[in-house]
């Protein structure tokens, strides 16, 4: 098992389940509410964990409750918090949750320390990147970071994932540097300019992306499945069916199980269909991190894949 270096957010999930999904200027009474570990650098990094991966995390939280909160956990998943730094000035990334009754979300978030991880500390731990083949990061950081770590990565060889998440614009130069780009249906078009409603325009989308250099394009599109996209290549990969509850964190299991499988040693289709299987699992929990599944979990899934 070849190492991973993830990089990116923690943040503290607060989540309110309800009818719908409130919309601008309306309140609705929800019917539950939970609390508990968020941000997709740390969801990824806890998931690769969890599957038996190889995995460093590197982060920055506040000096507060929620940010001791969240050492403990990396302590109690196995993550070595040595490179998880903490500033006191800054509050814990917090990110604010509405699931509606068909388990669909949205999310707002607070950033807070998760914009203090800096160009100079990549510098300082550039051991980090020395030891890792593949980098997992996503967009939840400042963007100079992710740009540096980019830089960080390709001259240490390591093969570059990003999950460009929140969308945002990005610029091409580093985007040419990417190995594998996951971007979702709304993430595709924020890049491109061209939205995404299927198979054929997520192609378009995924060439759109090819021409500015990137190597690898995994389009992500719920229950319609990923498109891979790469030179001379298109395929793509029904989901899986399976009694969804709560969508939130699909795409952050996706991306561990894809990487997680890569360093493992196995093949693009392979490590999609994994990561296709431990996104399906975790949809039938409530909650991203109660519900990323071990490796026996997934090597024990018995669904079969129809959507699509």
């Amino acid at each position: 098992m070849d190492k991973i270096l993830v990089i990116g957010s923690y943040n503290v999930g607060l989540t309110v389940f309800g009818p719908a999904i409130p919309k601008t200027g309306q309140t609705i009474l929800g019917n539950h509410f939970d609390m508990g570990p968020g941000g997709k650098g740390s969801n990824q990094a806890i998931a690769v964990a969890r599957l038996g991966g190889d995995v460093t995390f590197l982060a920055k939280v506040g000096g507060d409750s929620f940010g001791r909160d969240a050492l403990d956990l990396f302590r109690r998943e196995g993550i070595n918090t040595d490179y998880i730094g903490t500033d006191d000035a800054a509050h814990t990334g917090a990110g604010i949750i509405f699931v509606d009754a068909d388990g669909e979300n949205a999310i707002g978030v607070a950033p807070g320390a998760n914009l203090k991880l800096t160009t100079d500390e990549l510098d300082r731990d550039v051991e980090l990147f020395e030891r890792s083949a593949c980098v997992l990061m996503q967009l939840e950081i400042a963007l100079p970071t992710v740009y540096h770590a980019i830089e960080k990565a390709k001259e240490h060889s390591c093969t570059v994932v990003l999950n460009p998440a929140p969308a945002q614009k990005l610029d091409p130069r580093y985007v040419s540097m990417v190995d594998i780009l996951t971007p979702n249906e709304s993430e595709a078009e924020v890049l491109t300019g061209v939205a995404v409603t299927d198979r054929e325009s997520a192609a378009s989308a995924a060439r759109a992306l090819l021409s500015q250099g990137v190597e690898t394009v995994i389009i992500t599109m719920g229950e319609q499945g990923s498109l891979l996209v790469s030179e001379g290549v298109e395929e793509h990969f029904p989901a899986y069916r399976v009694d969804a509850v709560d969508t939130t964190g699909a795409g952050d299991a996706f991306n561990a199980g894809l990487v997680y499988a890569l360093a493992a040693g196995q093949g693009i289709e392979e490590a999609i269909d994994f990561g296709s299987k431990v996104a399906a699992i975790l949809v039938t929990h409530i909650g991203c991190v109660p519900g990323l599944p071990t490796l026996a979990e997934v090597e024990g899934f018995s669904g079969s894949p129809g959507h699509g």
